[in-house]
């Protein structure tokens, strides 16, 4: 008998349970209806014919694309890709993971050259952008999310903000700088505080001043700020109930562009709530000891950043797509990722 009453207790749950997804789903998709979708831009359309890409289906690698869209004071800017970051969801060892790829790295622009990264996009938009990064990387996408400035500081507004702390020279770089672009809020101090999101963006935008509180500087600080001020939203949004999450997306996803439908979308956020992880891995590409300064007027793109084999000799990109290939697909987030070519002891973790 108790058998029987335990069959119907579990299917009146799964049921429920069932009832509960189905509507959280409906009323996403809602949400998710005001992304702006360029099925035309769809990376699985790009033709990566002769490219040698590494790809895992327990493993899905989204590009995270970060575009200062703005109309303001006779200014017009089309969209810089300022942030480039591939975020990770690795089902195989229930891990997350983001990795910074830096604007200035000198790449193989497939038809147009060696150039920076940056300017892959303006070529020939995010298609080409993804050629790019498979050309020289040897890394498959699934997917990509493109948002606005606008999106970013809604989203941290929409959240009560992030605790940061400031250096002395950030802080005196915010306040003395249009990087804040509503003076009001331009009143930032040295140590921990709560930025709302015009000062989060101006934080993550700092480039050529400022240090960070590990000492990162100039583009590797920048990019260290922007991933870390993605994990301390995704920290504070994780804790929200659905209703908030809903309401966060109705305001921020009008700012937002991506190949991915709705099913996939949720599809994805379903899969990260059953690893049950909130920690995020990083990494930065280029890696220690894989890189140096370009010369003056190297390769014609001014302040450069030359990935190397390890000899800080002629451009090579092998070291570095060796460390984001080991970062992707092998590190299992237990310990610290350190890199070692291939062949060498690591800390990165083989299945």
């Amino acid at each position: 008998m108790w058998k029987k009453v335990l069959l119907g207790f579990l299917i009146l749950v799964s049921a429920a349970a069932g009832f509960f997804v189905a509507k959280a789903q409906v009323t996403m998709n809602s949400a998710f209806d005001h992304v702006n979708r360029d099925y035309d831009t769809a990376l699985r359309n790009v033709d990566l014919s002769g490219i040698k890409v590494n790809s895992d289906n327990q493993i899905v690698n989204i590009l995270i694309i970060g575009n200062d869209f703005r109309k303001e004071n006779g200014y017009n800017a089309g969209g810089l890709t300022d942030t480039m970051i591939i975020g990770t969801m690795d089902m195989k060892h229930g891990t997350l993971k983001l990795t910074s790829l830096m604007r200035d790295l000198v790449v193989e622009i497939p038809g147009h050259g060696m150039n920076k990264l940056n300017a892959a996009n303006s070529f020939g938009g995010v298609e080409l952008l993804y050629k790019t990064i498979a050309t020289n990387f040897n890394i498959e996408l699934d997917g990509y999310v493109e948002v606005g400035f606008k999106a970013f500081q809604d989203i941290v507004d929409k959240v009560g903000g992030v605790e940061i702390e400031l250096t002395e020279s950030e802080a005196e770089y915010l306040n003395t700088t249009n990087y804040i672009r509503n003076k009001k809020y331009r009143n930032v101090k040295v140590g921990k505080q709560v930025l709302n999101g015009s000062q989060a963006l101006g934080y993550c935008r700092i480039r050529k001043q400022g240090t960070t509180i590990n000492g990162l500087r100039d583009d590797y600080g920048r990019t260290w700020r922007q991933r870390t001020v993605i994990n301390r939203v995704f920290d504070k949004v994780k804790k929200l109930p659905m209703s908030d999450w809903t309401d966060i997306a109705n305001s921020v996803f009008d700012h937002v562009t991506t190949d991915l439908t709705n099913d996939q979308i949720f599809s994805y956020m379903k899969d990260v709530i059953t690893m049950g992880t909130t920690e995020v891995k990083q990494l930065q590409i280029p890696v220690s000891g894989y890189y140096r300064s370009g010369a003056n007027g190297e390769y014609a793109c001014g302040s450069c950043i030359v990935m190397t084999s390890g000899d800080g000799g002629a451009w090579n990109t092998s070291a570095n797509a060796d460390a984001l290939y080991q970062f992707v697909f092998r590190y299992d987030g237990k310990e610290e990722f350190a890199y070692q070519r291939s062949g060498e002891d690591s800390s990165s973790k083989e299945d």
